[in-house]
């Protein structure tokens, strides 16, 4: 681990220390759940670990606010969309029970499989599936070139086609 590395973590180390349960709390009234905000929180300061070393920060709780509010706007994004893509499916096919129930248990896999991916992947994806931005406007929002956004796409498509695969072996085991 280079110096600069160890500084970084140093740096992180701090903010976490000094402003965690802050955040935390603040991130909880907001989303009115408490495992959502721990979450939430959670990724603030892993976003914080992969972005490149940081300067003298005068704000942190600045800092930390805007990138919380960056994760909770995904989340209520995701939420929406599985929201409105629940109320279509009901009202489009009348499923039973059963159906919507492995639809919901299918919708949380792939957000937990999701949920894995490295933060800038998992943001490239959302922004160009859920918001249907364009590669150029995902490398402008994120701060990474066009490549990467292929790139980043290439990794989440090979995902959610491991995870289609995977749910239709799984349906041909129950049918």
């Amino acid at each position: 681990m280079s110096g600069a590395d160890s500084s970084h973590r140093h740096t992180v180390d701090g903010l976490f220390r000094a402003h965690y349960h802050w955040l935390r709390n603040y991130l909880r009234r907001q989303l009115q759940d408490t495992a959502s905000a721990e979450d939430l929180t959670c990724e603030t300061f892993a976003q914080l670990l992969e972005a490149p070393a940081l300067t003298a920060i005068r704000e942190p709780r600045a800092l930390l606010t805007t990138i919380a509010q960056r994760l909770l706007y995904q989340h209520w994004r995701r939420a929406d969309l599985a929201r409105r893509y629940a109320q279509h499916f009901e009202a489009e096919c009348a499923a039973s029970p059963e159906e919507l129930t492995q639809q919901r248990q299918t919708l949380s896999r792939l957000d937990r499989s999701l949920q894995r991916l490295p933060g800038k992947v998992r943001s490239t994806f959302l922004l160009a599936r859920i918001d249907g931005l364009t590669y150029p406007q995902i490398a402008a929002e994120l701060g990474i070139s066009q490549r990467s956004v292929s790139v980043y796409m290439s990794r989440s498509q090979a995902l959610c086609d491991r995870h289609s695969a995977n749910q239709i072996l799984t349906d041909k085991r129950y049918a």
